[in-house]
């Protein structure tokens, strides 16, 4: 009798560990290293800090240094440069998206036996209907599908692009688009059936341009000066009441036990449009550090070991594996992502030693925009891209107001950082020693450079030409009711 009882505890006991876990996948658009409240007590996010440190910190995580190509390298695995997306994003009628021939993570996630569901900023092409999250492994899809529009009328150009699975949408004129995509969150939570495994997939407008935020959050930090950047911290923490109303319903339907919470920007902060990465150099559309690396953590169910910060190297493309990984499946061979949720769930080594941040030579009068990292090494090669200082808040112009508050930006004022920046291309750092990118060591250590640019060649045979069209009349809005619709191409 004892032995049939200890029996059926352990099948009991491994029916509960084996039970597929609830994900939810939180991209914050245009978020800083210096925007949330665990880097800068002056942030109000406490949604996010509690999360966070209660979850694992991912200290050294990485993404594309812009929206599109951050975006396909977290649903592929694969890197940008490898698709054609490594050049910018993908433009309001462009005929281009993420290759079709590529497997993305909702549709790994179905095999497991998964619900799917997308809420938020699109940004992977849309002028197929197959280039469309409901086509591309999702059940539903709430939200737009280019780059940026406006939070209360849902327009960018002048016309709507606010879409349910495949119809366009026109009853939220006048609605925050943070507060509707928490409510559409919410009610696919509350709607969920339990016994079936969820994968939420939150990518939020906030805080990408343009700067807009009701008072009331706005309010929250009357001693900022800097109209536009007030406003900017107001639209995170507009943001971070949204994640805590998802977790609180994660918590009313009994789900919030079984589930892994994942939360990562798409790139740095956008240093015009208030968005910070003190101390970090640059920021979005950079391929210095403040538009690469970015605040991320994961949260919840199947951490073995929680409340610590990992150090370890985490890049965009590990997404794809590490969440089928940690949903029980087995990450498919031969993509650019690595399986790093056995080494984040129990705070082992990290399994990543080197990434490419971005290979771009689309224009080649600026020698190229491309950067990779070995160990402790990080080499760039041709132009970082605009936006190359260090910036405290409020040292940039207010585009909201149009005053103009340049001011010193923090320079580095070695001899020796300036004149090398000034007098080469190939910018080498050492990342340990010397995270915000202040000195230039390619002249002092060529053996370094020669092996980093040896390695980046081997990438480079990879490559694909970036795909990057001009605008396509047959995208014309008024083609379809004046909506953004796919159909086109």
């Amino acid at each position: 009798m004892l032995s049939t009882l200890l029996l059926l505890l352990t099948l009991l006991i491994v029916a509960v560990s084996t039970k597929p876990r609830h994900i939810v996948f939180i991209v914050a658009d245009d978020l800083g290293w210096n925007d949330v409240g665990f880097r800068n007590p002056d942030m109000i996010t406490p949604n996010i800090d509690k999360l966070a440190k209660e979850g694992v910190i991912l200290n050294q995580s990485y993404v594309q240094p812009v929206c599109s190509p951050s975006r396909h390298a977290f649903m592929t695995g694969y890197y940008p440069f490898k698709a054609g997306l490594q050049h910018l994003v993908i433009g309001a009628g462009q005929a281009v998206c993420s290759p079709l021939n590529m497997t993305f993570l909702p549709q790994e996630l179905k095999k497991l036996g998964y619900a799917t569901h997308a809420v938020g900023k699109w940004h992977l092409g849309f002028c197929s209907w197959n280039c469309t999250p409901t086509f591309r492994g999702f059940d539903s899809f709430f939200g737009y599908y280019n780059s940026a529009e406006d939070y209360y009328t849902h327009e960018i150009g002048g016309f709507l692009d606010l879409h349910e699975n495949k119809h366009s949408v026109f009853a939220y004129n006048g609605s925050y688009s943070t507060d509707i995509f928490a409510k559409k969150a919410v009610d696919i939570i509350n709607q969920h059936n339990r016994e079936k495994p969820l994968f939420l997939y939150l990518p939020f407008q906030a805080v990408h341009e343009p700067i807009e935020v009701p008072k009331r959050w706005e309010n929250y930090y009357p001693n900022i000066k800097t109209v536009g950047r007030r406003k900017f911290c107001g639209m995170v923490t507009a943001m971070d009441s949204a994640i805590g109303e998802v977790v609180s319903a994660l918590k009313q339907n009994g789900l919030y036990g079984d589930t892994l919470i994942i939360f990562t920007p798409d790139n740095g902060g956008w240093i015009p449009y208030h968005g910070n990465n003190w101390p970090l150099r640059g920021g979005k559309i950079s391929i210095w550090e403040g538009g690469t690396r970015v605040n991320a953590f994961v949260h919840g169910a199947g951490l073995q070991k929680s409340g610590y910060t990992y150090d370890g190297m985490v890049h965009a493309v590990d997404w794809h594996p590490t969440i089928v990984s940690a949903a029980g499946g087995t990450p498919a061979d031969g993509m650019d992502g690595l399986d790093q949720w056995p080494s984040i769930s129990t705070g082992s080594g990290s399994v990543r030693s080197e990434f490419i941040y971005n290979l771009d030579d689309y224009i080649p009068t600026t020698q190229g925009h491309a950067a990779i990292r070995m160990g402790n090494y990080k080499l760039i090669v041709g132009n970082p891209g605009e936006y190359s200082d260090w910036y405290k808040p409020e040292k940039v112009a207010d585009h909201v107001t149009g005053e103009n508050l340049y001011s010193e930006s923090i320079l580095c004022r070695e001899e020796a950082c300036v004149a090398n920046e000034s007098l080469s291309v190939l910018r080498l750092y050492n990342l340990k020693d010397d995270p915000t990118e202040h000195f230039n060591i390619a002249t002092a250590l060529p053996d370094v450079v020669e092996k980093l640019l040896a390695r980046m060649e081997y990438y480079h045979k990879q490559l694909v030409p970036a795909k990057y069209p001009p605008v396509s009349p047959s995208s014309n809005p008024k083609h379809f009711n004046n909506t953004w619709s796919p159909g086109w191409c």
